[in-house]
């Protein structure tokens, strides 16, 4: 029988991996509350239109990475690569236009067909942000700046800068890709294949192409900034100064495109050298063009994704959490005592590790091997002893915080 393994791409976390994916986690839940975000939930899997229609054809992730399949019933589905097409073919079908504008934050799992590499799986997965129905340059800038608080909580704004750059409205990005197209359209014969498909379909994400023929094309070719109508120039610096008041700082990437079809106005990456090639840990933008396109009233909408896998392996976990302490019987059968011990302290805040099993001395072997700040060793008569094992540590006066009976017999020593 061959031996059983994880798909290729795909990983499994215990440990210190673990408490840096949770850790990225409640940091991010932590900060959308500051800034009134709610929830949102959508499937793992969606209809493959949903996809298909919201990314746009051209794009690498339907034409190569889609995991699509054929249901029981003949339809084809798809496991979600990302959470901004999910979330708009919710905000259509359930009517969400009333409650605009909408705030929402998600995460979890999504799935690509890729190359595995440092920081990138096939199985990863994201925290989002989007706000659906605000058109003002306001939303442009909160967004960012959330990103920005995110960043800086985790510890880790000075190793990641924020990229920033406009693709216009649509009378710009109609100028500009004309302009794109008539310039590498005399250049056909050192683009690269990938290039000159396209040249045909989607010539801005030529912009984004690693061919090395292709990068020193994409060096000289148009910027934007030639074609800017002037309620784009506009909306741009508003969203420049407004980025200047919430002290994000930034630096203007004038060849910086999304990979998606939908972006319109502001695009952003927060990069770092850190983690080598695959250097974006945040990205987005706006996608005004988006919920139109795939059937729903015409909505302005922003937001922006970010790798749990990338931040988790940039952050440091912290070092004031609460300590932990280990609670263990100094005798067999004690099994309700550390039972009752154990809910009075989590009862008051304390964070405690119960060894899963009976024998005494068996408790204290799995307690040692874990990370906790002291062991508390329940005695048979209410009586307990503390051992320190983490010198320095910040620990709670677990004496007051016992169960009545054992704050009768004081008596009795809580040493170190």
């Amino acid at each position: 029988m061959s031996k059983l393994q994880k798909p290729r791409g795909t990983q499994d976390m215990i440990g210190e991996v673990a408490e840096r994916f949770d850790h990225v986690v409640r940091t991010f839940d932590r900060v959308r509350r500051l800034y009134g975000f709610g929830r949102v939930e959508v499937p793992v899997f969606e209809s493959t239109s949903v996809f298909s229609r919201g990314l746009g054809e051209t794009t690498d992730v339907v034409s190569k990475e889609m995991y699509s399949f054929e249901d029981r019933g003949g339809e084809s589905l798809t496991l979600r690569p990302e959470f901004t097409a999910g979330i708009a073919r919710a905000y259509i079908e359930n009517g969400w236009q009333q409650l605009a504008p909408v705030k929402v934050t998600t995460w979890g799992p999504l799935f690509r067909y890729e190359r595995p590499q440092k920081g990138r799986f096939r199985q990863f997965h994201q925290l989002d942000a989007e706000v659906l129905g605000a058109g003002e340059p306001a939303a442009d800038v909160e967004v960012i700046a959330m990103a920005q608080q995110l960043l800086d909580e985790l510890g880790v704004a000075d190793r990641v800068v924020l990229q920033l750059n406009t693709l216009g409205d649509a009378a710009t990005r109609g100028a500009w890709r004309d302009a794109l197209v008539g310039y590498f359209s005399r250049h056909l014969d050192v683009l690269s294949e990938e290039s000159r498909v396209r040249l045909e379909k989607n010539p801005l994400r030529i912009l984004d192409s690693k061919a090395p023929g292709d990068k020193a094309l994409v060096a000289e070719a148009p910027g934007i900034d030639a074609f800017m109508s002037v309620e784009a120039g506009a909306f741009f610096e508003s969203v420049q100064k407004g980025l200047q008041a919430s002290g994000v700082a930034y630096e203007r990437v004038a060849g910086l495109v999304r990979g998606f079809d939908y972006y319109r106005h502001t695009a952003f990456e927060f990069v770092t050298e850190a983690l080598g090639a695959q250097g974006t840990v945040i990205g987005g933008g706006r996608y005004d063009g988006l919920i139109g396109m795939m059937g729903g009233p015409e909505t302005p909408a922003v937001g922006w994704a970010a790798g749990i896998e990338r931040l988790a392996l940039l952050a440091d976990l912290p070092t004031d959490a609460m300590p932990l302490i280990a609670v263990v019987a100094d005798a067999d059968g004690m099994q309700e005592e550390l039972a009752r011990v154990a809910r009075q302290l989590r009862g008051q805040g304390v964070t405690v590790y119960v060894p899963p099993v009976a024998k005494a001395r068996r408790q204290l072997e799995i307690a040692k091997k874990q990370d906790v700040a002291a062991i508390l060793f329940i005695k048979p008569g209410f009586q307990c002893h503390l051992s320190v094992r983490t010198e320095g540590a910040a620990l709670p006066d677990v004496m007051a915080l016992m169960p009545m009976e054992y704050g009768a017999a004081r008596g009795d020593q809580l040493t170190s």
